[in-house]
């Protein structure tokens, strides 16, 4: 683990990363050690500044991240962070264990919470306010005769400013002549506005003329405004998690503001060309902590440069700007053109440029796909989900005919309850491939997995490619106006092959049916994707 001490010469602006920390306090996310490691990696390669690591010492885990960060961290950019609160009430400094932890985790940098609201001191700490200033004027200095650089957190720092102002405007000062280097103010119910969390700031900053941090939780939604209200009113050190992971509702989210102060305040925060890394880094975050990217996220989401209706499409044709705030290729993030009952010309001729056809020249063409998006949708089909299928549909219309790698001829599934408890669920398909008729059967952990084994049976040999052949998730909607189990069914597939996602769709009266025409999307999408020509089947 290096310091990075020689590695920021500008120390004028932190962007600091708490999600293995705060955003470990999210319901639902569990990390190991190694997840942490694996993580802090990711934010060192993006470019924070700061990444705290944990509380060493309070439980074995982050004691044990710290110890192994030692000698399995090779930062290049960030700096650790180890996080710890002051001296106990009525104790030495030096003799204080939660402060020797912070010493011994090796990490360059401390961060102590510090209570800053006069009825927590009383009532959570248990002590007088003379005392809480001790504590904190202690523990500072101590570890900066340790060595350390110092960051002190004022917990409910809002709250306690409009409880009682001077008690904690001199929190902040005594942290800042003790020797913190930032005294950051913390939102931590998240109860603030951007209004005030501007306000405040400034009158802090006017009153002790210490460096300030933000801190904001995201309960009212907006943490993300406040820590740019923060910095508008001259904070210069934010605290974030990645993609607004945290306690309750989470936290500001580090991409979000990220983008706004490198984009929109023209600040440069990070290293030269990470900007470029932010979608990649948030994505591969979001599978580390095992939840789904969130679709709708700023910046990084998938759905962030997704246009869908036609009149959007017709000035995007135009000029990509007119409905989008910045180029997505910025943040490594891409432009899509979602096809679908809204879609008109200009939609299916974009999308059908992202596949590589030209069809600004071919206006029946693109009226007939248009007709036939419009019909397939009001059937219950959804293609700005299933992009492989309306490639399919693109390509049928362009060549006139459907491209087929087989044609069935029928399938069958059995579902049986057996005597001694259990189900089992067995497929049979008949279809043809390259003139051979072909029959196979599969068994499953349901009549769909079944299906999806007997066609991988039948096929695989004739075609090696769909070996590599994945389905990674799989949904079902029972579609709205529809009754009980009469009703028509969607089915999604996503498939991979190891380079690439991709999504089908399927529609019909029963799930089954549906799920097969889906199926068989998929694996016609990665034989075509595999650079095959259609067999005589």
């Amino acid at each position: 683990m290096t310091d990075g001490s020689t590695r920021h010469p500008d120390d004028s602006f932190h962007v600091f990363d708490t999600t293995l920390r705060d955003g470990a306090q999210r319901e639902g996310i569990n990390l190991t050690v190694a997840d942490k490691l694996t993580i802090a990696r990711h934010l060192d390669d993006f470019g924070v500044g700061f990444i705290e690591g944990g509380w060493p010492g309070a439980n074995p885990r982050d004691t044990e991240f710290f110890a192994r960060a030692a000698t399995e961290l090779d930062l290049r950019h960030a700096q650790l962070v180890a996080f710890g609160a002051t001296r106990r009430a009525g104790a030495e400094a030096a003799r204080d264990p939660q402060l020797a932890a912070l010493v011994d985790s090796g990490a360059p940098v401390v961060t102590l919470v510090a209570k800053a609201h006069d009825r927590h001191v009383e009532l959570a700490l248990r002590t007088t306010l003379e005392e809480n200033l001790a504590m904190v004027r202690d523990s500072v200095a101590y570890l900066r005769s340790r060595g350390r650089r110092v960051f002190i957190d004022c917990e409910h720092f809002f709250d306690g400013y409009r409880a009682n102002r001077d008690y904690a405007l001199a929190v902040v000062r005594t942290a800042y002549e003790a020797g913190a280097d930032v005294v950051v103010l913390c939102d931590t119910n998240g109860g603030m506005l951007p209004g005030g969390v501007r306000e405040i700031v400034a009158e802090v900053l006017a009153a002790t003329g210490a460096r300030l941090g933000i801190h904001a939780q995201d309960d009212t939604g907006c943490a993300i405004a406040n820590t740019l209200a923060a910095v508008d009113a001259g904070a210069s050190h934010v605290q974030c998690t990645a993609n607004g992971y945290g306690e309750r509702v989470g936290n500001a989210n580090l991409f979000p503001v990220v983008g706004a102060l490198e984009i929109k305040y023209g600040r440069s925060v990070l290293p030269l060309g990470k900007l470029a890394e932010m979608t990649r880094i948030s994505h591969a975050i979001a599978e580390v902590v095992n939840l789904t990217p969130a679709t709708h996220q700023p910046y990084v989401g998938v759905s962030a440069f997704a246009h869908k209706g036609g009149l959007h499409a017709s000035a995007i044709k135009v000029d990509p700007n007119l409905y989008q705030h910045i180029d997505p290729e910025l943040v490594g993030n891409t432009m899509r053109m979602l096809v679908s009952d809204m879609a008109g010309r200009a939609s299916i001729e974009l999308k059908g440029r992202e596949l590589g056809y030209d069809l600004s020249a071919e206006r029946e063409l693109l009226g007939r796909v248009v007709a036939r998006v419009k019909e397939q949708e009001n059937l219950g089909y959804t293609y700005e989900a299933a992009d492989a299928s309306f490639e399919l549909l693109l390509r049928e219309e362009v060549h006139g005919s459907r491209l087929r790698f087989f044609t069935l001829e029928s399938w069958r599934t059995i579902s049986e309850q057996r005597q001694e408890g259990g189900t089992g669920n067995e497929a049979t398909v008949k279809l043809w491939a390259k003139g051979e008729r072909i029959v196979a059967t599969g068994e499953g952990n349901g009549p769909v997995d079944a299906l999806d084994r007997a066609l991988r049976t039948a096929l695989e040999r004739i075609y090696p490619q769909l070996a590599k052949l994945e389905l990674v998730d799989y949904k079902v909607r029972i579609l709205e106006g529809s009754h009980g189990t009469g009703s028509r069914t969607r089915v999604l597939v996503e498939s991979a092959d190891g380079t690439a996602t991709w999504s089908t769709v399927g529609v019909a009266d029963n799930v089954i049916d549906a799920s097969w025409h889906a199926l068989e999307d998929a694996y016609t999408y990665v034989l075509l994707k595999s650079g095959l020509e259609p067999g005589q089947d």
